[in-house]
């Protein structure tokens, strides 16, 4: 009884209570208010294509409605040097699921700000744009009807999907990427996309996963919690990461804040 109890109490406090708290955010700031005329413009987030190189980033922003209140939705922009314009992918219910130039590359996503997660640019950038482009051209929950909100397959588990077939990329998309954990490609255990650990995951319903990059995060159904340890910060349901930044502010990993 003692270790149920205590159970229950973690439970609570690491996934109830920032729920709580998210959701009371959300009421106060109205987000879900007169949603189908939000703005959708440019948020300024990324350097004019024609005076640029190569460019890659990762956004993320709160999905639309009450989803909001827990969930981010992520979307990938990349630019080729010399490339005129940005191309942007994200991952739908609506329409065909893999949606190009659908929206601004760096548009505000329904009224709300996004925030960059990865940034590479130049030569580094460069190197990561063919097999973002080959994981994207093979992603297998490409038809329609593939697209499920919960537990996935939907837009956080395709850019998980094309960022993790990148070599040595060693993104963490945000706790709140509900469907990041989706086992896109039937492995419920496979190593994280830094290669520094390994992911757990039971369908997306529940899980594990411990990685020097990554840290400690427990996933239940879908809901995840946790702590990094290399920059210190612990991760909650709702209100996402709380502690230790990027070196340039933005909450990137340290070694591709230093690429940019």
């Amino acid at each position: 009884m003692t270790f149920l109890k205590a159970a229950l109490l973690l439970f609570v406090l690491f996934f109830l209570l920032p729920l709580g708290v998210s959701a009371a955010v959300y009421a106060a700031r109205g987000a879900g208010t007169d949603w189908w005329g939000a703005d959708r413009s440019s948020a300024g987030l990324l350097p004019p294509a024609a005076a640029s190189g190569a460019v890659v980033r990762v956004f993320a922003a709160p999905t639309v409605r009450w989803r909001g209140i827990f969930a981010v939705h992520c979307w990938i922009v990349f630019k080729p040097e010399g490339a005129p314009a940005y191309t942007r992918y994200d991952y739908t219910a609506w329409g065909e699921p893999i949606r190009m130039n659908g929206f601004a590359p760096d548009g505000r996503w329904f009224g709300q700000v996004p925030e960059v997660v990865f940034a590479a640019d130049g030569e580094a950038a460069a190197a990561l744009i063919p097999p973002m482009r080959a994981a994207i051209a093979g992603y297998a929950w490409r038809n329609l009807g593939d697209y499920r909100a919960w537990p996935g397959p939907n837009s956080n588990t395709f850019v998980a999907a094309v960022m993790d077939a990148v070599p040595g990329i060693s993104l963490t998309l945000p706790p709140t990427a509900i469907g990041k954990d989706y086992p896109y490609d039937g492995r419920w255990l496979r190593p994280t996309a830094s290669g520094t650990g390994l992911r757990l995951t039971l369908g997306g319903f529940a899980g594990i996963t411990l990685g020097w990059v990554e840290g400690l995060e427990v996933n239940i159904l879908g809901a995840v919690a946790g702590i990094d340890l290399r920059r210190p910060a612990i991760k909650l349901p709702g209100l996402g990461r709380i502690g230790m930044r990027g070196p340039d502010g933005t909450g990137l990993p340290p070694t591709v804040a230093a690429a940019r």
